[in-house]
């Protein structure tokens, strides 16, 4: 009985960590966006990229909600409440918010009102789901803080004054960092229900008539460029921005996600920034600073930390799932 007992400890603590080293490396995959974004823009709208990714991902999906449709039987009406905030939420509303601030206010206020969206997560993952935080996270939730600042802004004072926090953009700001943050609770919630290929399929085809009609609704031409290596080019960029930071990045987080308590998992996203400025410095030759380089230590300190609360843990996350293998 004891044996069994460890095996079972031992389980728990290699499936947690995993978990959130899964969320890690999702969120991590996330920055590569830039390097498939960049040539789409110049031919279509960010509207038009996003619906044409969630169709082609939806192409996979929906197949996959098809075999495991016995899923979408046990869901209830606060599960589908969830889906609609994840795919709504989380793909359509948040972006839209986050690039109505960038008109409205100054960017740098923008970006770092963003980086409330943690704490957005960590109180409903409380309040929804009841979450106990690891031993010492408020101390390494402000290291990784302070590393994702420095990331961003250095040892500079953004704010030129503070009108700049009293203004329309920074509500929207706040509106898209909420938007995020809850999408890490709600995902949590649904996994706890169901598998995490479900959660990611209904995430890119629950969004879809939301995405119509915003693209409808912006009334932007579709243009395509004329000549055939272009618009080979402009078909690689599509299929690499929905398999990589769409679909792959997104299986990766889910799978993590069930295994890693929300509150840890919105910490974990932090890889995203970190491997957002790798990516400008490898493939846009923009050098990193050393105050950069010391946000990059900052960050990894937290995680690796966080990593060994996991492992330590002895029980498995709060409302852990019963998925099926069947």
């Amino acid at each position: 009985m004891e044996n069994t007992q460890h095996a079972s400890t031992v389980y728990r603590k290699e499936r947690s960590n995993t978990g959130f080293w899964l969320v890690v490396l999702g969120a991590a995959l996330w920055g590569v966006d830039p390097l498939f974004r960049i040539i789409l823009l110049k031919t279509m709208t960010s509207t038009q990229i996003v619906l044409v990714e969630h169709i082609i991902v939806s192409l996979v999906a929906i197949p996959v909600l098809w075999k495991f449709r016995a899923d979408l039987k046990n869901l209830r009406a606060r599960h589908w409440i969830a889906v609609i905030f994840i795919s709504w939420g989380g793909s359509a509303l948040a972006t839209v918010l986050f690039t109505l601030a960038l008109t409205h206010n100054d960017p740098n206020t923008v970006l770092l009102l963003q980086k409330m969206q943690p704490l957005f997560a960590i109180v409903l993952a409380k309040l929804l789901l009841k979450e106990t935080l690891p031993r010492r996270f408020g101390g390494l939730f402000i290291i990784a803080l302070a590393g994702t600042y420095l990331l961003t802004f250095g040892f500079t004072l953004p704010l030129g004054n503070w009108n700049n926090w009293i203004h329309a953009g920074s509500l929207l700001s706040l509106g898209a960092a909420a938007l995020w943050g809850g999408s890490t609770v709600m995902g949590r919630l649904m996994l706890g229900q169901t598998r995490y290929e479900t959660v990611t399929s209904l995430r890119f085809v629950v969004a879809l008539p939301l995405l119509i009609f915003m693209t409808w609704n912006e009334g932007a031409a579709w243009t395509l460029p004329s000549a055939t290596g272009e618009q080979a080019a402009v078909a690689l960029n599509i299929l690499g921005q929905a398999l990589l930071p769409g679909l792959l990045s997104l299986l990766l987080y889910y799978k993590g996600l069930s295994s890693t308590k929300a509150s840890v998992a919105t910490l974990a996203e932090l890889s995203f920034p970190m491997a957002g400025v790798l990516v400008n410095w490898i493939a846009f030759r923009t050098l990193i600073t050393w105050e950069q380089l010391l946000g990059f230590i900052l960050i990894w300190i937290a995680l690796f930390a966080i990593s060994k609360q996991q492992e330590r843990s002895a029980t498995p996350a709060d409302g852990a799932p019963k998925l099926r293998t069947d």
